[in-house]
């Protein structure tokens, strides 16, 4: 056999896995489409007319690559954050940051603490760059801010996640309470607050912005309530020298001129904005009433999405999901143990929500 080139240690000693998989596969193997797609927690609701509108006017002009500087997009972001361009990081998601900051700040074997089922992309980030991860479970359905606090102290973490909503329970935590563990953390210790949900949380869930702490790195995203997913585009925020520690490592073409066009109008256009957060909050309330009317229970959301407990076990919750899976309704689920009971439905357009609520009653007898 013809030897090769070795991939690192670290490399080779990690899985050949991916933390999600897309419906796109799902439907290879399955060999149809999903008539429902409420599973990845995009905006069905899709941007406004207006990005679509920016989009075409700059469809001709892709063969440029995109401003590195993201120099219009940030300072957009800034003014609508009433801080200073230098506060503000643009990258391909929140995903995408995520991993620039465990390029960053990680050492192999340095310990990261987050939440047992939370968001898996960043545990992906973190072994990809040797990191230890710490794990605190959920109390309640909501990340334990006193837990992730203590563990945070008691293995003097480099990093410590907290998505606030959260991801998988669209649970949250009000913004005192958040002001309080970051507080809590060690100077030497790194917030990432993940704040992708923020939009479509209640008042008073997000804490005001502090742009003076340089251990608080805070990540919001076109992908959610703009409808921009299959664009990638996000943003950090946080101290300037913090900020600027990204130039370091980040792809500087990495976030695309489309992105950047659409982001910039899709800003501008916050009536939309409004009426897409009135569509997700009357979805959210559908999906939990056909929760109920099906004798599960939902879980209060701050998200674009509903968790909706099963009742019973995670082997019962899965084949829920591959029930529904069955009768062409995409949809997901938590993992992690005692989360792992439930199922999460994207909020989508009222005709896959009707395809959802049709579809659930036999999905519920076939999984017995």
């Amino acid at each position: 056999m013809m030897s090769r080139p070795a991939l690192t240690a670290l490399a080779q000693s990690l899985p050949e896995t991916v933390p999600f998989v897309g419906p796109e596969a799902l439907e290879r193997r399955s060999g149809r489409p999903f008539r429902a797609r409420l599973g990845a927690n995009e905006s069905g609701f899709g941007p406004a007319p207006s990005v679509i509108a920016a989009l075409a006017h700059a469809a001709g002009d892709v063969w440029m690559y995109g401003d590195p500087e993201n120099h219009d997009l940030r300072h957009a972001l800034a003014h609508h954050l009433a801080v200073a361009p230098e506060n503000v990081m643009v990258g391909e998601g929140i995903d995408g940051l995520l991993g620039l900051v465990a390029r960053l700040y990680l050492n192999p074997g340095d310990k990261v603490v987050t939440s047992l089922g939370a968001y898996p992309t960043f545990n992906f980030h973190v072994a990809g760059f040797g990191g230890q991860l710490i794990t605190v479970p959920y109390e309640a359905d909501r990340e334990s801010l006193s837990a992730l606090a203590e563990a945070a102290r008691r293995e003097n973490a480099r990093l410590v996640y907290l998505s606030n909503p959260d991801n998988p329970m669209g649970t949250w935590w009000p913004a005192a309470e958040v002001e309080s563990f970051a507080a809590s953390l060690p100077d030497t210790t790194l917030l990432l607050l993940d704040e992708a949900y923020g939009e479509t949380a209640p008042a008073g869930t997000l804490p005001p912005l502090d742009v003076t702490r340089p251990n608080i790195l805070r990540f919001r995203t076109f992908s959610k309530a703009y409808g921009l997913a299959g664009l990638r585009c996000g943003y950090a925020i946080g101290e300037a020298q913090a900020i600027r520690a990204f130039d370091k490592v980040r792809n500087h073409f990495g976030v695309n001129r489309q992105a950047q066009v659409a982001a910039l109008a899709a800003l501008a256009d916050q009536p939309y904005l409004e009426a897409s957060l009135a569509n997700i909050a009357a979805g959210r309330d559908t999906i939990a009433a056909i929760a109920r009317d099906n004798g599960l229970t939902p879980i209060p959301s701050a998200t674009n999405f509903v968790t909706v407990d099963c009742g019973r076990d995670g082997a019962f919750a899965m084949a829920v999901l591959q029930a529904l899976a069955n009768r062409g309704v995409f949809v997901r689920k938590p993992m992690a143990p005692t989360l792992d009971r439930c199922i999460r439905i994207s909020v989508g357009r009222p005709e896959e929500i009707a395809i959802f609520a049709e579809e659930l009653p036999g999905a519920l007898r076939v999984a017995g």
